[in-house]
């Protein structure tokens, strides 16, 4: 048994520390609201998030931080990637001994283009930072609390790290696997997002599967342009990490960001969209960074830009669609290799 502290009570951290609850760990559950904290320790439910499931009643929730932590073998960080730097500077404040930091949380951070692994990397320092871990892969929160079967894949320089997460998590309906590529296994798990954001967009326009199975295609091939041009493993964006995540996150109406998409599609403002939503739509900061990124990097991300301007220009949905079925045309298949130059 060991002590793990999840830092984020949203749908996807509390689906986690049930995951760990099930396989016995001590696991303590750090929100920032006190009416959520009673709620889950009291009731042992987190109804705004997963309204309907019942959480094991080992599972104790807090909104001190300092006490989350305290004696924690492994923190687990699932907050927005707007609120990482926040989070980890009172993080920086109360850890005393290293620790390794488990990050499920997927998002390039505008302005800076760096992934969360690396914004870790930046604000703790070595004295208390073990190791850093990323878990990603095609994983509705809202599964994952039925204990419906999910597999994922975890990511770190550090192999030995990596194992230790791989074992921490998994179980008969949780499967696990660890891939060393981070970039690849980050940038797969952030990107897709913002394809997601383009599969609502066009369901909520009213067009079928052949317009999806286009946008999803196309869509791998530019995560895969972009990531293989900063470093990644050109294979990791067909495992679960890329395909994987990108099927279920452009196909289901658990994910918020095709959500978000469908709403835009069928004319909501994106303020609008938003407010409605009440929680985090990670593919709109995604979108902007990863815009910004190409732009620097010279990497053509065609499905990304018309979702730049729908989302930040004011460019009609219908509009933007129109432009991706009229762009020059190209060849489908590229030289693997001339993505890396």
């Amino acid at each position: 048994m060991e002590n793990v502290a999840v830092l984020g009570a949203g749908s996807w951290g509390t689906a986690l520390a049930i995951v760990l609850a099930d396989n016995g760990h001590d696991v303590r559950l750090w929100g920032r609201r006190e009416e959520q904290v009673l709620e889950i320790n009291h009731e042992h439910t987190n109804e705004r998030y997963l309204p309907g499931v019942e959480l094991p009643a080992t599972i104790k929730a807090t909104a001190e931080l300092e006490e989350c932590i305290k004696g924690a073998d492994t923190i687990v960080l699932v907050t927005p990637t707007k609120a990482m730097r926040d989070v980890l500077g009172q993080l920086k404040n109360v850890l005393t001994s290293p620790v390794t930091i488990v990050h499920a949380s997927k998002g390039i951070e505008p302005g800076t283009y760096k992934r969360i692994s690396e914004i870790i990397e930046e604000e703790l320092p070595e004295s208390i930072l073990e190791a850093v871990v990323v878990l990603s892969g095609p994983s509705h929160a809202e599964e994952v609390s039925l204990r419906q079967p999910t597999t994922v894949t975890v990511s770190s320089e550090n192999n030995n790290a990596a194992e230790k997460i791989q074992d921490l998590f998994i179980n008969q309906n949780f499967r696990v696997y660890t891939n060393p590529d981070v970039i690849g296994v980050e940038l797969g798990g952030a990107l897709k997002n913002i394809i997601a954001l383009g599969a609502g967009l066009s369901d909520g326009l009213g067009y079928g599967d052949n317009a999806k199975a286009a946008l999803i295609t196309r869509g791998l091939a530019e995560i895969a342009r972009l990531g293989t041009h900063m470093g990644a493993n050109p294979l990791t964006f067909s495992g679960l990490t890329g395909i994987g995540d990108l099927i279920v996150t452009c196909t289901s109406v658990h994910s918020r960001n095709w959500r978000a998409g469908n709403m835009l599609g069928k004319g909501m403002a994106l303020d609008d969209v938003l407010e409605n939503m009440g929680m985090v739509v990670e593919g709109v900061r995604t979108t902007q960074a990863a815009y910004e990124l190409s732009k620097r990097e010279q990497v053509e991300m065609p499905i990304t830009q018309v979702l730049y301007d729908v989302l930040f220009n004011n460019k009609g949905a219908k509009q933007a669609v129109d432009d991706l079925m009229q762009r020059t045309r190209t060849h489908e298949v590229e030289d693997v290799s001339s993505l890396k130059s």
